[in-house]
């Protein structure tokens, strides 16, 4: 018996239809004879009454749940009950606002999704902003863009990332390193963020300086959103941080905390290029941000499911740039933000 917390007399703005309408029906793929578990809370109500409104429209059998309905967050494991229904159903999304702490409870829904091979939209952080943007793209264009580029990665050996703000990057790839492509239009094999649109590996090594003047991820990103103004300038060697200079202090010691959890916290886990041509700048939100044509890159875990690393984190933080000219070898793709394929 399906589990609903969200009331139906929910309302939402009906400018939320087209990109819900994408994650159900173009990105998820919802069958009729299939079966959903819809994660989210209360701030994010509105949104999670635009999704189940999709998803009414399949004739699918779902769950919904509101986080806070099942203890006071934030929480230090996902509620049992939540984890037991995600075991039943073959698509999912998580839509809410993530809470100091938390990234444990969603390792643990990954250790449920990555086994029973469920297609899972990751809508970390989603609010209205991203809806109306990154959400109403077309992903079946991102998917090309993705496809055409991760076939070149695949065969590089290094790629060259510059920027004006400083940054001057070289990470270097292993054949035994996968590629995973994750444009939005999510399989089985991989769940993806949405909105989608990205092709990242775990890089071999890297070294040089890589400057965000973008956003930092996790539960850090809502708290100071775009740090153009403050950027965060992080020295890298043999793939582990080195150096950081920031003139936001507090910031500073944040970031520097957080990627000393544990061993493996400051080294460079994922290597990212962004593919969503919807994203056009910085809005200060990681979950569309680091979809922006660009590179990002985070320190800790490094998928290791997907990519074959064989180290793991239990932090994971990106950090994303802006205007990047990139080479993969020795060929530019990209210059000022701008795709050259």
């Amino acid at each position: 018996m399906s589990v609903i917390d969200l009331p139906p007399s929910t309302t939402f703005d009906p400018a939320l239809t087209p990109g819900a309408f994408n994650a159900i029906h173009v990105c998820l793929k919802l069958q009729a004879h299939e079966r959903m578990t819809l994660i989210t809370d209360r701030a994010c109500a509105e949104i999670a009454a635009a999704l189940r409104a999709e998803i009414e429209k399949t004739g699918a059998d779902f769950s919904v749940f509101i986080l806070e309905d099942h203890g006071p967050r934030p929480h230090r494991d996902m509620p049992p009950e939540i984890l037991a229904d995600l075991a039943q159903s073959q698509v999912s999304i998580y839509a809410a606002i993530t809470q100091t702490g938390e990234l444990r409870t969603r390792m643990q829904m990954m250790d449920v999704i990555n086994p029973h091979r469920i297609r899972h939209g990751h809508m970390v952080n989603i609010n209205k902003q991203i809806m109306l943007e990154g959400m109403r793209a077309d992903f079946a264009e991102v998917d090309r863009l993705s496809q055409k580029l991760i076939e070149q990665a695949r065969q590089a050996k290094r790629i060259t990332c510059q920027t004006a703000a400083g940054t001057d990057y070289v990470a270097e790839f292993s054949p035994n390193l996968k590629w995973v492509k994750t444009s939005g239009l999510i399989v089985p094999e991989k769940w993806g963020n949405l909105p989608g649109g990205e092709i990242f590996t775990s890089p071999f090594n890297s070294n040089g300086r890589f400057v965000v003047d973008g956003v930092v991820g996790d539960y850090l990103c809502q708290k100071y959103g775009d740090i153009g103004a403050t950027p965060l300038t992080i020295d890298i060697k043999d793939n582990r941080i080195a150096g950081l200079a920031c003139s936001n202090q507090e910031l500073l010691k944040e970031f520097d905390a957080y990627c000393h959890t544990d061993e493996n916290s400051n080294r460079v886990g994922e290597f990212a290029i962004g593919t969503n041509l919807a994203c056009t700048r910085i809005i200060g939100h990681i979950l569309q941000d680091e979809k922006l044509p660009g590179i990002h890159i985070a320190f800790g875990h490094p998928y290791s499911e997907h990519t074959g690393q064989p180290w793991k984190s239990t932090t994971h933080i990106d950090c994303v740039g802006r205007f990047f000219d990139i080479w993969l070898d020795d060929e530019q793709v990209m210059a000022k933000g701008k795709f050259l394929i």
